[in-house]
């Protein structure tokens, strides 16, 4: 096996995390945290560019924010939606119950609210990752 051929193979095996973020450092607290955990992370700054790259670099899992500065959320995670199947978390400061029925509505798979700890919001990214490939764990004897 050449050395070609293992980047390429472990290339592979990375997943990869498109990011919609509208707060700069919290866009870069979460890229980093992804890729500490062993994560591709595609940072984008708005929809255009976040549908550019879904039909481009097929990322495995979408974080986005509630509240981005060029479109409504809402309209975002129904294009995003309307465009792919994987799995779309969004991150929200927002605490009623009513954003979180609008958003699953719109098509998200998960909803974090702020302020959230690193390890839950891992697992849970690793959970949906998990899923979508439709991996099963097998049960602690």
């Amino acid at each position: 096996m050449t050395i070609e051929t293992v980047v390429q193979s472990d290339v592979k095996e990375r997943q990869r995390i498109l990011v919609m973020y509208n707060n700069q450092d919290m866009l870069m607290l979460l890229n980093r945290t992804l890729e500490l955990e062993g994560f591709d992370t595609i940072v984008v700054a708005d929809c255009d560019e976040a549908v550019t790259m879904l039909g481009t670099l097929n990322p495995d899992l979408i974080i986005m924010d509630t509240y981005l500065p060029d479109t409504s959320s809402l309209k975002t995670l129904d294009v995003l939606r309307g465009l792919s199947d994987v799995p779309i978390v969004v991150i929200t400061a927002d605490n009623e119950v009513e954003t979180l029925k609008t958003v699953f509505a719109h098509g998200a798979d998960d909803f974090i609210r702020k302020p959230f700890g690193v390890r839950p919001f891992i697992a849970r990214i690793r959970a949906k990752l998990r899923r979508y490939r439709g991996e099963v764990l097998e049960a602690p004897v």
